[in-house]
This record gives structure tokens, C-alpha cells and sequence, in this order.
């Protein structure tokens, strides 16, 4: 791969407020760079201080790296401790009448646990666990709603040991096979059923299918939790047993497991476009730092705080902002079982409201999906509680971030849009809040100890403007240690031979502007080579959501006999999908607007209107599917795991 060209240009800046600066916990970008410096000076030093500054050790570490078989790297490894008791024991003290989670379900009953309330219950879990004779090493499959109770059963793994792989509630019975089979699961966690914008989804149902295909013999218990009154679709009699029967009578403490530094704490399948799930392994302490140091300082952790981050479990920013780090920091935070949109748009900004939420983190596909379904709901809502706001999942377009800004923070709330990946285990690349000026649509600065950088094919540095591989060029503890089963893949995917295995290959593709400031251009499997220019999908998306009219898009590429690829763009209005004369009318017109935006090279050769673009239950486009929608190929990919395989045929047939 050559350079990318970069395209999008956004000069808008802005300053931390002096007070949210004053009373920050990085203070000004003086302090900023200080820490950058103090990581680059003294490396290891700078790890090993956060370590035992934020980790509770049952014995102490000595040794902060082991590189000896890179990139197979080990931090800490002769410490330790457990996950579970940082999460909860250690704030008994002074802390077990604090709040700890704000459960609101999918009909709006809220529910509110203490600390000490979900010690008691992730203890009855881990010895009801116990007693089904799990025990450290083994994998448990966790098939859950968003409810408190799969927090429960994530932090019981990590008590007694036990390595969870949780899988979203939305995948299909196949893919909950792949995972059970591929990890050696001994036992499921799931519910008769879930939940979700007023619908049933049958959990129990498709773990009983995905148990019945080959390869899952190794399950020898499946524990349901009862969420509806509807009972179980079926019952296996001597395997499946009821969550409430299996922790009757059940202790209300239980001993933590003390575990290895760099014993494995999860892992968590990825689905990639072609090809098997990929289970990501991470491991305890170095994961653990990385989520607790990274929501101190992105999020500018205060005890009074409640945060919400609006992510399911399932993913991994449920994993690191929801699960272990705003527990491991004893914050207050709010879970959610359903979706933006039920029962009205309204949904997210009622909630902040009630619960008089301060951070809010959500994905930019929610904010685009809002502002289409209702721009202007949140001055009906007291937000004034915010102080502060976040993205994560993809790059934010520059409209959705000032909208964000503007109407749902009141021009008073920094945005932290945050790049980092299932891998990389936490944040990488993201404004620390009170010390760095954002601009809209940049994830701006690294870390403080998060060596980024953006090369070309040969590992030379690009110059500002040109985009490259993004890399990060030494280890640090939260990185992914391995592919469970596959550590070859691990190898190959990560450090390739290409940068003579030095470097992590994130896999996505960034430039950088004048100030330093990282923009994410998207992934490099999404990256067009229209006429010999190699341009960033995610650049002309944001032109084109610039636009009054739109409210999503998403581009792909398909192969042209004169420019090599042709750019196909899926279009998604604020008003009804065009059709006839009125489609044609607005074909041109956004053709026009991107080629003022961005350049002719950048102008769509093809659009598409749609009522919506196929998503996953957790918001992700499914760009593959628009490729072999773009160029006329039949779909033959699993398509379980969309919201909403209906609008397949739709786009289908705007094509012809």
C-alpha cells in the first residue's frame, strides 16, 4: 500500500473550558507532555509506577516486561493478584453502600445495586460455578442480555479463575457454536430469554441449537438465568439448571482465586469479514491497567460521577467500560437492556435526565441514528448534569460531532472520541480532556505511554497530510497476548513480517495534520484506489453526512475498467428515501456537494437511497455486504447478526 491521500480538511478547534481544566485530573497540555515524556524516558518505570499505583497486588511484581519471546510479551509477570477483588473487595471498606450499577430495563424499571450487593451476588455465582466444578483455566461462554446479572457471571469467572468469553446477545446459534466449540467451553451462562425495544429474542432457544450441532460436547452444564415469565423453550434434564436454583443456599463470600499477572482473563471472538472468529486473549493485570489508568484519565474519573457507556457486554468496550474499569475505579454507572429508539428517540436523553448522568459514552452510528430520528428531542431534556462526552466504535463525521456538541452537550462538554480496538484491550488514541483542544472528527493525541505512529509499507514514517498504516511501535500492557488456539494468526495479523515484526498493525489507515492530531481514514480493506489515488472511505462518508439532507452514509468500492475502483456511496436521508425523478434530482445534487467538499476525485460514481444500511444488533455497518450489493453479487455471508436483514432487498433493488 502507497500513501493514502487525505482528503478532509477541518480547521474548527476547541479549548477546554478553564474550569473543567482547572479541576481536571491531567491538567493543561504541559501536563500532558509531561507524561508523554516521562513514557518515553523512562519506559518501563512509567508502567510499573501506574501498576502499583492502581492495582491491589495479593505479591507484588518485580519484573514490569518480559520481551524475551516477542511479540508474545508478558507485563508483570511474577505479580499477583485478581480481577474481581479489584473490582469490588477492595472498596468494601469505605465504599459498600456506594452505588455501583443503575440497571435500567427495557420497559424502564430501574434497579440500583450497591458494592456490596455485587460482591454478595458475583460470590453466591462463583461458588454456584464451583459447585458445577469450574475451576481456574476453564472457559465459560456467556450468552446473556444486558442485565446486572451478566456482570455478575463475567466478575465470577474472574474470582475463581475461570477465563469468560462472552458472546453478544444478537449473534446467531451458529456463531454462539463457533465460540463454545473453538474455546472448549464447559459450561454456558445464558436466559430463557432477552429483551430488547419491546421484542423477545430467544437466548435459551439458540443456545439449545447451537449445543446440539457437533463439536460442543465439551458443555456439561447450561445455567439460565430467568429474565421473562415465559420459562425455558425446552429443558434438558441433568444439563440445564436455573440460575436462581443454582445459587440457593449458596455462601455469600467467596475467596478470590489469586492468579498470574499474565494468566488469561477473557477471551473475546472477532468476526471478521471472511474466515473463522478470531478469540482475542487477554490477560489480567496488563489488561486491568490499561482499563482502569485509561478511565481515570479519558474519562476524568471523579467519585461523584455517574457514568454511561451505552455498550453491550458483548463488545469490548463493554468488556473495559462497563465491566472492569469504572468497577475497578468503584464508579457509579448506568446499564442498559434496550436500544435508543424504544419505546421513542427520545429514550437516551430521558435517561441522562432520571439518572442525572455526567459522561456519556455512545457510538457515532447512535448519534447519526438520533439526529435522523429526531435533531432538536434533546432541548426537551434537562442534560445539565453532562460534563462530559464520548465516542467509540468508528470515526465520527465532523456534522455529527458538532451536533453532538452543540444540542446534546450545550457547548459546555468536551468530546472524547476514542480509537482503540478489541486488541488493543483500552483506549489508545483519544483527547485527554482537560489538557488537549479537540477538533471535530479527530481522536487527536496518544496516550501518554502509547507509542503511535503512521507509516508507509516499508515502515517509514509518512509525511503530515499523507496517510499510512496506522502502528503502534511498542508493546504496552492492555495489548491483546495472543489468538486463543492460533498464536501463527497472532503473529501474521499483528506483526507482520512487512515491519520485521516490530510494529502492531492496527489494521486501519490515518494521517496526520499540522498539529500532530490523528484522523482515523478508516480500515485499510477499506481503503478505494480510484485513478491511482488510494482515499480513505470514511473521508467521503463525512462529506456527504455534511450535507443538510443526509443522515448516514457509508461508501465501498467496486471495480472499474478506467479508474480501477468506482465509488459506490448507500445514502440515508433525515427525510422519506427518494424515488423516480426526485432520487435522480438528488443523485446530482450530492454528487456536486462532495466534489465542492472534497474534489471530483471523491464524487460518487453510483448513490443509493435506503430507509437504513445493514447493521449488526450493536450498530456496526456491514460494509462487506454493501460491496457485494455495489457490485451485484449474490449474498452468501451469514446475515443472522443484522438489526435488520430486511433492507438488504431494498438496497438490492435500488441498484437496478
Amino acid at each position: 500500500m502507497s500513501t493514502l491521500d487525505s482528503i478532509l480538511r477541518e480547521t474548527r478547534s476547541f479549548d477546554p473550558a478553564e474550569d473543567f481544566r482547572r479541576k481536571a485530573t491531567v491538567s493543561g497540555p504541559d501536563a500532558y507532555y509531561a507524561l508523554c515524556e516521562q513514557a518515553d524516558d523512562h519506559y518501563l518505570s512509567f508502567w510499573g509506577d501506574l501498576a502499583r499505583e492502581l492495582i491491589s497486588w495479593k505479591k507484588p511484581f518485580s519484573r514490569v516486561l518480559d520481551d524475551s519471546n516477542a511479540p508474545f510479551f508478558k507485563w508483570f509477570d511474577d505479580g499477583v493478584l485478581n480481577v474481581s477483588y479489584n473490582c469490588l473487595d477492595r472498596h468494601l471498606a469505605v465504599n459498600a453502600n456506594k452505588i455501583a450499577l443503575i440497571f435500567e430495563a427495557d420497559d424502564g424499571d430501574v434497579t440500583r445495586v450497591t458494592y456490596s450487593e455485587l460482591h454478595r451476588r458475583v460470590c453466591q455465582f462463583a461458588n454456584g460455578l464451583k459447585s458445577l466444578g469450574v475451576s481456574k483455566g476453564d472457559r465459560v461462554v456467556i450468552y446473556m442480555p444486558m442485565v446486572i446479572e451478566a456482570i455478575v457471571a463475567m466478575q465470577a469467572c474472574a474470582r475463581i479463575g475461570a477465563i469468560h468469553s462472552v458472546v453478544f446477545g444478537g449473534f446467531s446459534a451458529g456463531a454462539v457454536h463457533d465460540r463454545i466449540q473453538d474455546a472448549g467451553a464447559k459450561v454456558v451462562v445464558t436466559a430463557n430469554e432477552g429483551l430488547r425495544g419491546g421484542k423477545i429474542v430467544p437466548l435459551k432457544a439458540m443456545v439449545d441449537e447451537a449445543l446440539a450441532m457437533p463439536g460442543s460436547e465439551t458443555v456439561i452444564a447450561t445455567v439460565v438465568y430467568q429474565r421473562t415469565n415465559n420459562g425455558a423453550s425446552t429443558w434438558h434434564d441433568g444439563r440445564d439448571i436455573w440460575w436462581h436454583k443454582l445459587i440457593d443456599g449458596q455462601p455469600e463470600s467467596c475467596e478470590p482465586e489469586w492468579m498470574q499477572a499474565d494468566d488469561p482473563l477473557f477471551i473475546l471472538y472477532t468476526s471478521g469479514s471472511t474466515g473463522r472468529p478470531k478469540g482475542i486473549q487477554h490477560s489480567s493485570a496488563g489488561y486491568l491497567l490499561g482499563a482502569l489508568n485509561s478511565f481515570r484519565w479519558v474519562f476524568d474519573y471523579k467519585p461523584s460521577d455517574v457514568f454511561w457507556c451505552t455498550a453491550d457486554v458483548g463488545w469490548i468496550t463493554g468488556h473495559s467500560y462497563v465491566c472492569y474499569g469504572p468497577l475497578g475505579m468503584g464508579a457509579t454507572q448506568v446499564i442498559f437492556e434496550g436500544v435508543p429508539t424504544y419505546p421513542d428517540a427520545g429514550r437516551f436523553w430521558r435517561m441522562i435526565e432520571q439518572h442525572k448522568v455526567t459522561t456519556f459514552y455512545t457510538a457515532p452510528t447512535a448519534i447519526r441514528t438520533l439526529i435522523k430520528l429526531g435533531a432538536e428531542l434533546p432541548k426537551q431534556y434537562d442534560l445539565s448534569s453532562l460534563r462530559l462526552l464520548g465516542t467509540v466504535g468508528e470515526p465520527i463525521n465532523p456534522e455529527a460531532w458538532m451536533w453532538y456538541y452543540e444540542m446534546v452537550g450545550g457547548e459546555r462538554c468536551p468530546i472524547v472520541d476514542t480509537w482503540w480496538q478489541t486488541e488493543t484491550g483500552s483506549a489508545m488514541i483519544a483527547p485527554l480532556p482537560g489538557a488537549i483542544a479537540t477538533k471535530p472528527g479527530s481522536c487527536t493525541l496518544p496516550l501518554p505511554g502509547i507509542m503511535a505512529d503512521i507509516v508507509d509499507e516499508s515502515g517509514a514514517p509518512v509525511e503530515p497530510g499523507k496517510g499510512g498504516f496506522l502502528v503502534i511501535k511498542r508493546p504496552f500492557p492492555s495489548l491483546v497476548r495472543t489468538i486463543w488456539n492460533d498464536p501463527e494468526r497472532f503473529k501474521s495479523t499483528y506483526f507482520p513480517e512487512e515491519f520485521n515484526g516490530q510494529y502492531y498493525l492496527a489494521g486501519d489507515s490515518a494521517n496526520r495534520d499540522e498539529s500532530g492530531y490523528f484522523w482515523i481514514m478508516g480500515r485499510i480493506d477499506d481503503v478505494l484506489n480510484v485513478s491511482g489515488h488510494r482515499l480513505g472511505t470514511m473521508e467521503i462518508e463525512s462529506a456527504l453526512v455534511a450535507n443538510p439532507l443526509v443522515a448516514e452514509a457509508a461508501v465501498v468500492g467496486k471495480p472499474h475498467e478506467v479508474k480501477g475502483e468506482a465509488v459506490v456511496a448507500f445514502v440515508v436521508l433525515k427525510g422519506p428515501r427518494p424515488t423516480g425523478e426526485e432520487a435522480k434530482r438528488l443523485t446530482a445534487e450530492l454528487k456536486n456537494w462532495v466534489a465542492h467538499e472534497i474534489g471530483k476525485l471523491a464524487q460518487p460514481d453510483d448513490i443509493r437511497f435506503g430507509d437504513n444500511l445493514p447493521k449488526t444488533r450493536s450498530g456496526k455497518i456491514m460494509r462487506r455486504l454493501l460491496r457485494a450489493i455495489a457490485r451485484g453479487e449474490e449474498i452468501a455471508q451469514d446475515v443472522s447478526t443484522l438489526e435488520n436483514p430486511q433492507i438488504l432487498s431494498q438496497l438490492q433493488e435500488s441498484a437496478s
